[in-house]
């Protein structure tokens, strides 16, 4: 086998949501060594890359410190057939971008997706710019590029600028300056770990039965065996109001007694129950722990 043929194989290709210059595309470069990144236009085709092999990983958002949720990705996560084996957490400096001859004083619009318009909330209102809201971050520095108008600006990270030639008007710009975005890893194949090991996440999703209580009840079986739940979320199923499947991170590895305990627990209240993640907690959770 030649050496050009070896390095091809060893590339690691990381797909994700949206164009080059993204904040998926930096959180990307971020956790991987020179990754050989995959931009798509959706989640859907993210994740589906990753089914077919044409990518290893994909990379997701699925919360902010400011916004909260990512829409529709919980939702995806099921469905996806993919396993979260990482997660990692990345500070957003969000960047007022604009042509070479803007400034602040001229930009009166400035586009983004709807989730980072919403994390600068306060800097467009005290600086009399209206938000626009566009397809992704990066896409709409790509836009403003394109278009070359002084009166439009972009939000988007200080890579969109540089791969778009757009001057950083002003960074820093979101509301809350310690604004962080989780990200989940996505496999094929779930990563295989030891019980032993410390700081573990197990997610999970499932469907309670429609009997009185029985969420409540789901949900006892976590605090009875001393079990910490650092999320839950829900979400309705095929646009129902009775169907709703519910999200959970909880700390622990699947085999501990404790947590053993909670999920048999909680098997008996739901119809369906998958664990789709078992995998290391980021350290970045020790600042709050």
């Amino acid at each position: 086998m030649h050496s050009n043929e070896i390095m091809k194989k060893k590339v690691l290709k990381i797909s994700f949501q949206g164009a080059l210059g993204s904040y998926s595309h930096q959180a990307s470069t971020k956790f991987f060594k020179d990754p050989l990144v995959v931009p798509c236009d959706s989640f859907e085709e993210a994740i589906e890359t990753v089914r077919k092999g044409k990518a290893n990983k994909a990379i997701l958002p699925v919360d902010n410190s400011t916004y909260g949720r990512v829409a529709d990705i919980h939702s995806l996560l099921p469905a996806s057939k993919l396993f979260i084996t990482a997660e990692y957490f990345l500070p957003v400096d969000i960047c007022l971008l604009g042509t070479k001859s803007s400034s602040l004083k001229t930009v009166t619009t400035a586009t983004s997706h709807p989730v980072l318009l919403g994390q600068c909330k306060q800097f467009l209102k005290i600086n009399n710019i209206k938000p626009i809201s566009g397809y992704d971050t990066a896409g709409s520095a790509r836009l403003i590029s394109e278009e070359n108008n002084q009166l439009k600006g972009a939000l988007a990270s200080k890579i969109a600028s540089q791969i778009y030639g757009l001057k950083i008007l002003q960074a820093n710009v979101q509301d809350n300056k310690n604004n962080t975005t989780r990200f989940l890893v996505m496999e094929k194949k779930p990563k295989t770990l030891i019980n032993q090991q410390k700081k573990i996440i197990t997610s999970i999703v499932f469907q309670v039965r429609n009997i009185p209580a029985a969420l409540y009840k789901a949900m006892g079986g976590f605090a009875t065996n001393n079990v910490n739940m650092i999320k839950l979320e829900s979400y309705m199923l095929g646009g129902s109001f009775e169907a709703t499947q519910f999200f959970v991170d909880i700390q622990g590895h699947p085999l501990d007694g404790s947590v053993k305990r909670a999920l048999d627990e909680l098997r008996y209240f739901t119809n369906k129950l998958d664990i789709i993640g078992v995998y290391k907690q980021s350290s970045f959770r020790d600042k709050y722990s």
